[in-house]
């Protein structure tokens, strides 16, 4: 890695470390969605929020190479997209897309 690849890399890292608890926050929007669709409760303006929240994940990790996190991110917008999406597929995937981020948590 050449010297202008290893600032790149560290100037990533320092962005990821500094905007995780953003990422944080919006996966916590994602799990509230998910538990009320667990509980039948998800009313449209969280379902559209948690789309809006995936979406701004979807658009965003693949700059810090997480491309798993970018392609779950997008499933989940899409799957939110739905009226009445499916409770569990929102739990699976979002639990999947925090392992894909934060995999030592």
């Amino acid at each position: 890695m050449d010297q202008t690849q290893q600032k790149t890399a560290d100037l990533l890292a320092s962005l990821w470390v500094r905007n995780r608890p953003l990422i944080e926050e919006r996966l916590a929007t994602l799990d509230r969605a998910a538990s009320l669709a667990a509980d039948g409760n998800l009313v449209e303006d969280v379902r559209e929020q948690a789309a809006d929240t995936a979406h701004k994940l979807a658009g965003s990790l693949g700059m810090y190479g997480y491309d798993d996190g970018t392609r779950i991110a997008r499933q989940l917008e899409l799957l939110l997209d739905y009226a009445s999406p499916d409770p569990v597929q929102i739990h699976n995937l979002t639990r999947e897309l925090r392992q894909s981020l934060f995999p030592s948590d």
